[in-house]
């Protein structure tokens, strides 16, 4: 139901009652422009698209915790949002009624990230901000999200460079005794960091050679376990003497820890993956190894040692436990034989085993 009636101030008052019974009323100095408005507003309610001028008054703050809440995120996941819009979203936008935040005001704010992070990063965070306004539209808090047309920063494409076999061992040597056969598991497996800090006894077959990765250690203060990074990350991963032996020796020399922990502090307890990580990089730099190295370039050496070996992106993307082939070769595809070496080594392998005379051209 909507009106519109002229004031004795001669201003028109346009209203109309949405569904809930609830009046809504605008003044405008002309009357087309108070009818122009009623008439947006019926075309709105006629398509679904009609949102409550009121609803848009909540906090992005306010909305922002409601919609983490009924997410159904990993531990990690959650973790990660939730410390994206913290550090990031909130100190800008927390206190502002949602509907007013504008799409320039998005933009300026990712300009001002991009002066401090990583473009990756960036883009990452953007992507948590866009999903909370994004479900706001769908709720119809909003008429539109204000995350359309940003331009992000632009990410570098980066090509894995995997550590020297000398460095890997060396790096081995240099790391304080109780972590040592860390390195070499994390060489022959692929594990990330996270699931060889976070490796039991119970997920390992010794007499198979086999581990089942099954969980993670959180980087959660204290570590505590969480579920694999992916659905796709729970594998099964064979192992090879080098590392068995390495694992035996562990085992015989520190007896595994609480819920039978394979590697922990002195105390028994899980291991700092922050100690961790540093104790890898001195160990690493030491060994003549770059000043980039860290902890997850073992999983980049174990990719690099199937592909040489010539296991296909199949094979390779099980091992590792990615999501799809195509975030094999995104990360590794310059580690595979050139195409076109292939190409050459398939005609020569049949041309140059046949005993073929030579044409002779007549005249």
């Amino acid at each position: 139901m909507s009106s519109i009636k002229k004031r004795d101030d001669g201003r028109w008052r346009a209203r109309y009652r949405d569904d809930a019974g609830k009046e809504h009323a605008r003044h405008f100095t002309r009357k087309a422009d108070g009818q122009r408005w009623l008439d947006e507003v019926t075309a709105s309610v006629m398509t679904g698209n009609y949102v409550d001028p009121r609803a848009g008054r909540v906090t992005f703050g306010e909305y922002a915790a409601a919609w983490q809440a009924s997410q159904v995120h990993r531990r990690n996941t959650a973790a990660a949002v939730d410390s994206a819009l913290r550090v990031h979203a909130l100190p800008r936008f927390g206190d502002r009624a949602i509907a007013s935040v504008r799409p320039s005001e998005v933009q300026a704010w990712v300009n001002d990230l991009t002066k401090r992070l990583a473009p990756a990063t960036v883009r990452v965070t953007y992507q948590h901000l866009r999903s909370v306004f994004r479900a706001a539209e769908l709720d119809r808090i909003i008429a539109r999200t204000p995350c359309e047309r940003v331009v992000l920063p632009k990410t570098q494409p980066h090509r894995v460079r995997p550590l020297a076999t000398e460095v890997v061992l060396g790096a081995a040597e240099g790391m304080p005794p109780r972590w040592r056969a860390i390195v070499t598991l994390m060489a022959g497996t692929g594990l990330r960091p996270g699931e060889a800090a976070g490796l039991t006894l119970p997920q390992l077959t010794m007499l198979r050679r086999q581990l089942h990765v099954d969980r993670q250690l959180l980087l959660t203060r204290p570590p505590t376990f969480g579920p694999p990074k992916t659905a796709s990350s729970d594998r099964v991963v064979p192992f090879g003497r080098v590392v068995a032996h390495d694992l035996a020796a562990h085992m015989a020399a520190y007896p595994v820890g609480v819920d039978e922990l394979l590697f922990t502090n002195p105390f028994g307890e899980p291991v700092n993956r922050d100690q961790l990580a540093k104790a890898f990089k001195a160990a690493a730099l030491a060994a003549g190894g770059p000043p980039t190295a860290r902890l997850h370039d073992l999983r980049h050496y174990y990719a690099s040692l199937l592909i040489r070996h010539g296991e296909s992106v199949k094979v390779v993307q099980e091992r590792l436990g990615h999501s799809s082939a195509k975030e094999t070769l995104d990360t590794y595809s310059h580690l595979w034989p050139d195409s076109e070496d292939r190409t050459r080594a398939a005609v020569d392998n049949v041309l140059g085993s046949a005993d073929v005379e030579p044409r002779q051209d007549h005249a």
